[in-house]
């Protein structure tokens, strides 16, 4: 069962109550290293003014779902079509730097998230940390700010779904492409969260191939494998060059590639979101979460570093065809630069299986959207920050209403009815592109307070289930790094002829937003920032958390198959 959700207390504690925790600390901590045992720390027990809300989700995800969601919301149609993009405008050079440096801050978002959430392993988690560890209107931004920003991924993805269709044919209309789409995400996420968990798994599996196969496709074609027998090897680099130039000539047109890229690998590039977000449907998540974090240095070495060094490899940056899917707006894989390579050395049959695979990749990204949606506003819910019949589960444990609202907004993908696809795409690319950079900074940020919490209150972070590495280091480092990119991403508006009401409103929207939320919750509600020796570190849900943890008895997989497979991602 998951743990319950609770609100920030409203005063300070006096202060023979906060001598009385620490004092309560110290014992805590001679009795642990004495016993020689790993449990969390202990500090003020729950007061009157906190209150408490029963979360009715049930812990059914196995490791290897938690893994391959993680994946399965990482992986969309950015890695395999949209990174092309990417390499028109800064080349080879600047594509593979970009993503790699920006596997940095992710990996070190990564870092602060697994401290926090493998001692709290609830429903929501980086959203209520917000508002319990920094402010609650903090909370409350941030939590609306994730639940757009997954909310609008999910018409993005589906009118992805519609666009690679039409590379085969476009007798099915658009809009009744979209309809499927949208009926199919509601029936995998109304029923009980395990075929979520089930059908997400098989999704991310094609992914993995797909990107593995690609990676191991760039090596063989690169040293001759392919029918015109032509070993390129690394001359893309070379000729036209590693560097492009962009908006600009010389240095300054070359940074500004190198720019455009690393705003391509920040919309590109997640990871620690979508495996938080399962946190509190995850069995045995205090062995579980530490070890899914850990898989996400993986991942980001294995799918982005690789498949931005991949992309360089294959195609040039001036290439001909590359540049006129975009600007023509070709459908499907017809864009990626995976295909182009592919025609351009005569291989037959792969372009459409890839196709094929994109689809499925683009229609899984869209499922992981709409579960870490909702659950995100079922987490607002929890906390009293929405309205409280979101709280209400059916029986299998899904917060039924919160995955209507999803799907309703889910019916903004219509717009492209009416609309050019690629403009629509445009413009949730630029609107969730800010969403995903301010939710970055506010994990890192609500990390730096639950560190300054802890060592306020003499918490030994050693004694934790599991403690983070290079703190505070990683949490100022991901924080900086996010947060100005947060208002780099739409630079090109200010650019001289650049102007684009669009591309501005959709590029800052959510950057104004987030502090009018701020700033009106604080008002309505007289929240006061935390200070460190305030903040509430042992709630009953951690009593729950560690009572589940000493009762659980792993479950016997059904199958000899189930059984190797969870073996290979515990």
């Amino acid at each position: 069962m998951a743990s319950s959700g609770v609100d920030i207390p409203g005063s300070a504690m006096a202060e023979y109550e906060i001598a009385a925790a620490e004092k309560e600390n110290a014992q805590f901590s001679k009795m642990m290293h004495e016993e020689a045992k790993t449990q969390s720390p202990p500090t003020y027990q729950d007061s009157d003014s906190i209150k408490v809300s029963y979360d009715s989700t049930h812990r059914q995800l196995r490791p290897r779902h938690i893994q391959l969601i993680g994946i399965g919301g990482t992986i969309g149609t950015a890695l395999y079509v949209s990174i092309g993009h990417g390499l028109l405008n800064g080349g080879p050079g600047s594509l593979f730097m970009a993503f790699t440096i920006w596997c940095t801050f992710i990996l070190a978002v990564t870092n602060c998230m697994s401290e926090m959430v493998t001692y709290l392993p609830i429903s929501s988690p980086f959203i209520r940390f917000a508002g319990r560890y920094v402010d609650e209107a903090f909370g409350v931004a941030a939590g609306y700010n994730f639940f757009i920003f997954e909310a609008a991924l999910v018409p993005f993805e589906i009118v992805a779904c519609n666009v690679i269709i039409h590379y085969w044919s476009d007798a099915v209309p658009a809009g009744g492409i979209i309809a499927i789409v949208v009926v199919l995400y509601g029936i995998i996420n109304l029923f009980a969260v395990k075929w979520y968990g089930e059908s997400e798994f098989w999704l991310a599996m094609g992914k993995v191939l797909l990107i593995v196969g690609l990676i191991i496709f760039t090596f063989i074609v690169m040293v001759g494998g392919n029918p015109l027998h032509d070993r390129f090897g690394f001359r893309y680099w070379s000729t036209p060059g590693s560097f492009a130039e962009l908006y600009k000539t010389g240095s300054l047109g070359r940074f500004l590639g190198f720019l455009q890229c690393l705003i391509q690998a920040s919309f590109t590039i997640a990871g620690p979101d979508y495996v938080s977000m399962a946190a509190g449907e995850a069995e045995n998540p205090r062995k579980v979460m530490p070890r899914a974090y850990n898989g996400v240095f993986y991942r980001l070495t294995a799918f982005f570093v690789l498949g931005s060094l991949a992309v360089g490899i294959l195609v040039p940056y001036d290439d001909k065809e590359l540049t006129a899917a975009f600007k023509d707006g070709l459908p499907g894989a017809a864009a990626s630069p995976y295909v182009v390579a592919m025609n351009r050395l005569k291989i037959k049959i792969l372009p459409d299986i890839v196709n094929a695979m994109v689809l499925a990749s683009a229609f899984s990204a869209g499922n992981s959207y709409v579960y870490c949606a909702s659950r995100s506003l079922y987490g607002l819910a929890l906390e009293g920050k929405a309205p409280k019949v979101l709280r209400k589960c059916t029986k299998s444990g899904v917060p039924i209403y919160c995955v209507f609202i999803t799907l309703a907004i889910s019916l903004l993908s219509f717009l492209q009815v009416s609309n050019n696809s690629a403009a629509v795409l445009n413009w949730f690319v630029n609107l969730v592109t800010a969403s995903q950079l301010i939710n970055f900074s506010v994990m890192a940020f609500t990390f730096i307070c639950w560190k300054r919490a802890c060592d306020a209150q003499g918490l030994d972070r050693n004694l934790l289930p599991h403690k983070s590495f290079w703190q505070p280091f990683s949490a100022y480092y991901a924080l900086t790094g996010c947060f100005i990119m947060t208002f780099v991403g739409g630079y090109t508006v200010f650019l001289s002829g650049q102007w684009d009401v669009p591309t501005f409103l959709f590029s800052y929207l959510m950057i104004a937003i987030f502090p009018v939320i701020f700033v009106g919750w604080k008002l309505l509600k007289k929240t006061k920032w935390l200070k460190p020796h305030e903040v509430v570190l042992r709630t009953s849900e951690v009593d729950e958390i560690e009572e589940y943890t000493r009762n659980y008895v792993e479950r016997t997989p059904k199958t000899r198959w189930h059984g190797y497979v969870d073996k290979i991602f515990s």
